[in-house]
């Protein structure tokens, strides 16, 4: 199903609406739900974990060697599958290693040198979803970062498998990593644990992965509470934006636009364009392919506007996770793009492709937060000190600047402070 708008005709509270997300994270039930879970596992540790994970998964909490179910991945996984794995890991690696952070010295004034220097986290966990599939992609984009970035210990956490097991294909990735454990536990009582340690799961610098409501609700909460971890990015529910027009293949936008309504319910799927026979097509082109599958896919929305350059300023406005330009005139339009998590240019960029194996991270900001973060990368797993020298001569001439600032907010201390380096 596709609703449609016409953005040209809609008045500013009207075009509001038709960018609006789903209020889920608002829920008050929910929030005090989280908290609840949360505080418990906070307070009582490893009794509290175990009690929700039973109640909510099913299961307890559980260490589990990845190694036993790598290997039957091996063994049941086709070559071009265990191909592909490899070259998605390659890519990965590649692009977070060249991209890595440097450090960097500036001789601000003869004598004063400041660096910026980058130093590891010394812990993250990794949220891996489970949900309809168990993204085993997701430890990649997280994993390989964090290793590249030099984090000392990753703890991965996952929901369990019916049986309580942990996936096979989770496990071959968590291998490929050089991880050799994983927690089979998920949700809001998995993001307690990582954020404040639960038994034999230690507490953590910052914690890093999409996931559902629940999870999102939960890292926003711990992030925000005394000794609470680092989060990554608000990564809740996947959202794809498609600006299109007149060469744009219908197929194709349909087929895009399914790959994300599939995810979960809440997933935020957009086609922009100022052309109205587009909108037709790729409506009876989703409901088609939609049948064909038989699955169950969030609704879409299509937006009609005047031109490209609205539907770019329509796509800054919702700064969307996944922005893709379905569009001969899609090179012209990249420059004009400034909120978005990740942007696919032309025709034969895919947003699967981001997905798995063009080398970016695909654990990217959602609920417009492309205004103000970008997605998941070495930046995540570091963090930056500046580090200052100083010469005896440098340091004699800014005595008296230094100290006359400080007393210009009445710090008198500080003041002092400076004027002790005073004697060259």
């Amino acid at each position: 199903m596709i609703e449609r708008f016409d953005w040209t005709a809609a008045g500013s509270a009207e075009r509001r609406a038709i960018l609006a997300r789903p209020r889920g994270r608002e829920d008050e039930a929910l929030l005090e739900t989280v908290r609840i879970i949360v505080d418990d596992v906070r307070t009582r540790g490893w009794d509290a974990l175990v009690e929700k994970a039973v109640r909510i998964d099913g299961h307890p909490p559980c260490c589990v060697a990845v190694e036993p179910f790598a290997e039957q991945a091996r063994r049941l996984l086709p070559p071009a599958a265990l191909a592909a794995l490899e070259l998605a890991r390659a890519n990965i690696e590649a692009f977070h290693r060249a991209t890595a952070p440097q450090d960097v010295a500036v001789q601000t004034m003869p004598g004063l040198s400041v660096a910026k220097q980058w130093r590891p986290l010394g812990s993250a966990g990794l949220y891996v979803p489970g949900g309809k599939a168990p993204l085993f992609s997701t430890l990649l984009m997280l994993a390989i970062p964090a290793s590249v970035a030099g984090v000392q210990t990753l703890t991965v956490v996952t929901p369990p498998r019916a049986d309580g097991g942990l996936d096979p294909a989770v496990a071959l990735a968590a291998e490929m990593c050089g991880i050799a454990q994983i927690w089979t536990v998920g949700g809001a009582q998995a993001i307690a644990a990582l954020a404040f340690g639960a038994g034999d799961i230690p507490p953590v610098d910052r914690i890093c992965g999409p996931g559902n409501v629940w999870v999102a609700a939960a890292k926003a909460l711990v992030a925000a509470m005394p000794q609470g971890p680092g989060i990554d990015l608000p990564a809740g529910p996947s959202e794809l934006m498609v600006i299109g027009d007149w060469s744009a293949d219908p197929a194709v936008v349909a087929a895009d636009l399914l790959s994300q309504a599939e995810h979960d319910p809440d997933a935020q799927v957009l086609l922009v364009t100022p052309d109205a026979g587009l909108i037709d097509a790729v409506e009876r082109e989703f409901d088609r392919q939609g049948a064909a599958m038989g699955g169950s896919f969030a609704p879409a929305r299509a937006i009609l506007c005047a031109d490209l350059r609205q539907a770019v300023a329509i796509a800054n406005a919702y700064a969307p996770e996944h922005l893709s330009l379905a569009t001969d005139e899609a090179d012209a339009l990249v420059a004009d793009v400034a909120n978005a998590g990740a942007v696919f240019v032309g025709h034969r960029a895919a947003e699967t492709f981001g997905d798995y194996l063009v080398g970016s991270s695909h654990v990217l900001p959602t609920d417009g937060a492309a205004r103000f973060t970008g997605g998941v990368s070495t930046l995540t797993f570091m963090k930056a000190i500046t580090v200052q020298h100083a010469t005896r001569e440098t340091a004699a001439a800014l005595a008296a600047p230094a100290a006359a600032l400080a007393r210009l907010e009445g710090l008198e201390a500080h003041a002092r402070a400076a004027e002790a380096r005073s004697a060259a």
